[in-house]
């Protein structure tokens, strides 16, 4: 095994945060992270852009950041007077959980960590290391180096091409998204997954009180979480192909709930991708992703009760639809669409269109300097279905030839192509706590490689 002594972590969110604290808790090595945007260290862009009304989608019970203490976040919480284990905690708050374990870590490491505010625009692999060039003209050499991206930014769809501000929003979590309109305004959002629930919630906290309508494909919005009756979970993944996993869900749907018979399949869903083959992948996410993300990432029931309330008094409409065109008329957006089911175009007439599609997959069409430069070395290649970065299981990324890199890994939501359940919080931290060990060598002290 490869004894590393110095690794550097590329990104400061979530995933590059909580790596860097099991890191320094499981071994005994240096740790750099570099952040190019230090404001958002330890909080990335799900909790550094958060919003007082943004939640967590998921019981403060289940969010702690280490696995093996499954309380770390309840507890937090309550000696902050902020919650309790059954709370749905503010996205702020778990911004600032994230943030004190790395201060934490830290005043424990010493001058083990250090945090650099840079951005990595190339990485040059040799046999005995790697080097790191940044944008200042500093040079970071170590022995391994890990990426982690998190979401990239959304595409901008053909008919937005040359669209800008203030008639066209790129960032949905943006605090100005409302300035300027009036409460006769109409709003478009392209999405109606949970980037377009967090944009309508953060318009009807700024006092919005026009008509906004999210527009997707199917029209499908996040469902929520609610009781469900008890019952005894499956043991053993299921067999079959992913299209006879529907017959049964369904199936088991009917003897325990829909929430369970999802919830079920978390430990064996990364498997059971991996397990698929490439055709079977392709049709799951061309046809099933939708029904699955808004069944599987459920929202708060608070946010829920907000939402019905914004579509009973006609202020939120969610509409399945396609998008054919789009163009500026004074002062206003005309965007023509088709619903879903029909043949002729209708027109709609908007103040505003903000794009709320979700993140990045393509690794092509990214803008970003050091994946770029990576792509373009041959040092790191797409997934097979293009919707993320290619790697093995240990997280290693996979260059243009094929083959395992050593000393460049990858690890958060754009490995999702080799793992699929990698966006969630409970995902990842089993992710950078298995990853850190395996480079520290935790998992052979403790005789979990044998």
């Amino acid at each position: 095994m490869m004894k590393v002594d110095h690794a550097a972590i590329v990104g400061g969110g979530f995933s590059g945060t909580l790596l860097a604290i099991n890191l320094l808790r499981h071994g005994a090595l240096r740790v750099t992270l570099i952040e190019r945007d230090l404001g958002r260290l330890g909080r990335g862009l799900a909790y550094g852009a958060a919003q007082a009304e943004h939640i967590l989608n998921v019981r403060a019970a289940n969010m702690s950041a280490l696995p093996d203490q499954p309380g770390h976040f309840a507890d937090w919480l309550m000696q902050h007077r902020l919650g309790q284990e059954s709370s749905f905690a503010t996205r702020r708050d778990y911004g600032a959980y994230l943030c004190a374990m790395l201060e934490d870590a830290r005043l424990l490491a010493g001058d083990r960590l250090t945090v650099l505010s840079d951005e990595a625009i190339n990485i040059a692999i040799d046999p005995g290391g790697v080097r790191l060039l940044l944008g200042s003209g500093k040079m970071v050499a170590a022995d391994s180096v890990i990426i982690a991206p998190g979401n990239l930014p959304p595409h901008t769809l053909p008919a937005f091409a040359d669209f800008h501000g203030p008639a066209y929003a790129d960032d949905p979590w943006a605090a100005d998204l409302a300035e300027g309109l009036t409460d006769t305004d109409s709003i478009l959002l392209l999405g109606s997954g949970l980037t377009a629930v967090d944009c309508a919630l953060s318009l009807d906290s700024a006092g919005f009180m026009g008509r906004i309508i999210a527009l997707s494909r199917r029209g499908l919005a996040p469902q929520s979480h609610a009781p469900a009756p008890p019952f005894a979970p499956c043991q053993e993944r299921p067999q079959g192909s992913l299209s006879r996993l529907v017959h049964r869900v369904r199936r088991r749907a009917d003897e325990t709930g829909w929430r369970n018979a999802i919830d079920e399949l978390r430990p064996f869903t990364p498997d059971m991708w991996r397990a698929a083959s490439l055709a079977e992948r392709g049709r799951f996410l061309r046809h099933l992703r939708p029904y699955w993300d808004v069944h599987r990432h459920r929202i708060a029931p608070p946010v829920a009760l907000r939402l019905n309330a914004m579509q009973a008094q006609g202020r939120l409409d969610i509409r399945a639809a396609k998008v054919l065109a789009a163009a500026l008329e004074k002062g206003a957006v005309a965007v023509d669409i088709r619903d879903r089911g029909q043949d002729g175009a209708k027109r709609l007439t908007v103040a505003r269109v903000v794009n709320c599609t979700g993140p990045l997959g393509d690794l092509r069409r990214t803008a970003d300097p050091l994946l770029r430069n990576l792509f373009s070395q041959g040092l790191i290649r797409p997934d097979q279905l293009a919707i993320g970065i290619d790697v093995d299981q240990q997280c290693h990324a996979i260059a243009r030839g094929g083959s395992a890199q050593s000393r460049l890994f990858v690890v958060g939501p754009m490995t999702r192509g080799a793992h699929w359940e990698i966006v969630a919080v409970p995902d990842i931290r089993r992710q950078v706590w298995a990853l850190a060990r395996q480079i520290t060598g935790a998992h052979w002290v403790e005789a979990e490689g044998l």
